[in-house]
């Protein structure tokens, strides 16, 4: 006999109160603020009633030739970040599950996990003193070799991997505990029929530890594509400066200026809600994409 709702609640109710708090963080942080998208189209007032102005504010926006070369800036850096810092847990969760000591495996995992904990302030001042065009680590070594040092952090051709490869150092790690989950799951009976059948490593993995954990794999780029226009305001505001703000600005960084800074909330609104926008349409046409030629997306 089916149980009656209150009956239901009643049995499982400390599963409710489990729930409960995430549920009040999400609808405080997240789901009331979105009423505040209205001043998207409307004339912020400070001492009156704010007045309605419909499309103005995208117009305004989508004219900006400061706001043209932020967006480009975003679908750069995030691009990049995708192609770059997507597989690379990937790779990493396959090369941890390859150590066989379980100890030295663990005392490595801590290592690459390390970094997801620290802000980026404490990371940005890591790499600037290690990019340091002076005393900077990495440009001794260079100099050791007979390469001249790299102004890393103030040129137009080197500030955008260092942004890749400062997220992947810090994110790499973090990102790859979802896919070792994932492989452990994996029945040991299959790599035992394969080493049967005379496969070797590459082939396991080609064959079975890659294939099976394919719908992690697509429902995490799906996510990924969720958050594609956030190129990351904390990593990008902690290293960006004068000489490279023209291939660093980003949607984030623009947002703050002008909202923050300048005080033109309306304008401000509007483009965090661009951005918003493009994200949800990434995540739906991905997901209607990957479920026609893969059978695998978000539901």
């Amino acid at each position: 006999m089916a149980l009656s709702v209150g009956k239901r609640i009643r049995r499982d109710r400390m599963l409710y109160l489990m729930f409960l708090l995430p549920a009040l963080y999400f609808i405080i942080f997240h789901y009331i603020p979105i009423w505040g998208a209205r001043l998207a189209f409307q004339e912020f007032n400070f001492f009156g009633a704010n007045r309605w102005v419909r499309l103005e504010n995208f117009r305004i926006l989508f004219s900006s030739p400061v706001f043209g070369r932020v967006f480009l800036n975003t679908v750069i850096i995030s691009f990049m970040k995708l192609i770059f810092n997507f597989p690379a847990p990937i790779i990493l969760a396959l090369l941890l599950l390859e150590i066989r000591n379980g100890r030295f495996r663990k005392i490595v995992q801590s290592l690459v996990y390390l970094p997801h904990f620290l802000s980026w302030v404490v990371i940005a001042g890591i790499f600037i003193s290690m990019l340091s065009l002076k005393d900077g680590l990495v440009n001794q070594l260079l100099e050791r070799f007979g390469v001249a040092p790299v102004a890393f952090l103030t040129s137009h051709r080197h500030i955008r991997w260092v942004l890749v490869f400062s997220e992947m150092w810090r994110s790499v790690g973090w990102d790859s505990i979802l896919y070792v989950a994932a492989i452990l799951e994996i029945p040991e009976e299959l790599y035992d029929a394969a080493a049967i059948d005379g496969c070797g490593r590459f082939q396991k993995m080609t064959k079975i530890t890659l294939p099976a954990i394919f719908p992690t794999m697509i429902t995490v780029f799906i996510l990924n594509l969720g958050f594609f226009m956030n190129a990351g305001f904390d990593q990008v505001f902690n290293l960006m400066n004068d000489s490279v703000i023209s291939v660093v600005d980003i949607i984030d960084t623009y947002v703050y200026r002008v909202g923050l800074i300048q005080g033109e909330f309306s304008l401000g609104t509007a483009a965090g809600l661009f951005k918003g926008v493009i994200g949800l349409a990434l995540i739906y046409g991905t997901h209607r994409t990957s479920k026609k030629l893969t059978g695998e997306g978000l539901w």
